[in-house]
């Protein structure tokens, strides 16, 4: 059974960064595809950003894109999601989920594709 904790969230002002981490247990984490979600009170869960086993693609919200970077090591079974330039609307809590797959370079964008799941971490951003 796939374990998975999020770590990094907090307080920033607007214009900060925060750097999540997610970090998987119990299973060959270089066999999973990764994605960061994320919801904020009174909406639906989001994604956020998505990467494939290889690491060498990426999917990002149109929000975050040019502000947000996903990469991982899987030597460190560790996948982070570095935010810069928050804005309040960012505020959420933040949510690591994983996929096995044998596909290697493919990422996956839907909530329903993921079968582990982190208990989230909250980003709060003031304006």
């Amino acid at each position: 059974q796939v374990q998975v904790l999020e770590s990094g969230g907090g307080l920033v002002q607007a214009g900060g960064s925060l750097r999540l981490s997610c970090a998987a247990s119990g299973g060959t984490f270089s066999r999973h595809a990764v994605a960061w979600f994320r919801q904020a009170p009174g909406k639906e869960r989001e994604i956020v950003a998505a990467i494939d086993r290889s690491g060498d693609n990426r999917y990002y919200v149109g929000s975050v894109k040019g502000r947000f970077t996903i990469s991982r090591d899987n030597a460190e079974t560790t996948v982070d999601l570095q935010m810069s330039s928050l804005k309040p609307e960012d505020t959420a809590v933040y949510y690591c989920a994983t996929k096995r797959t044998n596909t290697y370079n493919r990422y996956y964008t839907q909530q329903g594709d993921y079968d582990y799941w982190g208990q989230g971490t909250q980003v709060t951003v003031s304006s």
